[in-house]
């Protein structure tokens, strides 16, 4: 009887810590987020340009000195790598993830991410779908 109680018991409650689970990452996702778009503008005020269009998951040139590289290079509290784009996939800049062939959590997690930025919509506004496994904050379009 206790087990079947302690079962009931675990059905209802393990669901909604799932639910706990994505919410804490995608706020740690878009608290960094935030922190880098931060760094590339005060980075483009200091420098007169964007970062540059940078390997995904490696430091841009330059970029260092306005970020922690460690936290950079660990890849994304959602998982995938941090990347820049400047004058490529239709935006003069932008920070982002790539999932770049790993677990992407598709475009239903991520649009939550995205009404948190601004519309829900992920081609407009500041936080777009760049491309199939790309995610970014446009800084300017």
């Amino acid at each position: 009887m206790v087990v079947v109680i302690l079962g009931i018991m675990a059905a209802i409650v393990v669901p909604q810590f799932a639910g706990t689970a994505q919410d804490a990452q995608i706020g740690a996702f878009i608290s960094s987020v935030k922190t880098y778009a931060d760094a590339a503008e005060y980075y483009a005020a200091r420098e007169g340009s964007y970062p540059v269009d940078g390997s995904s998951g490696v430091v841009p040139a330059g970029f260092e000195a306005y970020i922690d590289e460690d936290e950079w290079t660990q890849g994304t509290p959602m998982g995938g790598v941090w990347d820049t784009e400047f004058n490529d996939s239709g935006v003069t800049a932008a920070v982002g993830v790539h999932f770049n062939g790993g677990t992407n959590p598709g475009d239903s997690v991520m649009i939550l991410v995205d009404e948190r930025f601004d519309n829900g919509d992920l081609a407009t506004g500041s936080f777009r779908k760049l491309a199939n496994d790309r995610y970014y904050y446009v800084l300017a379009p």
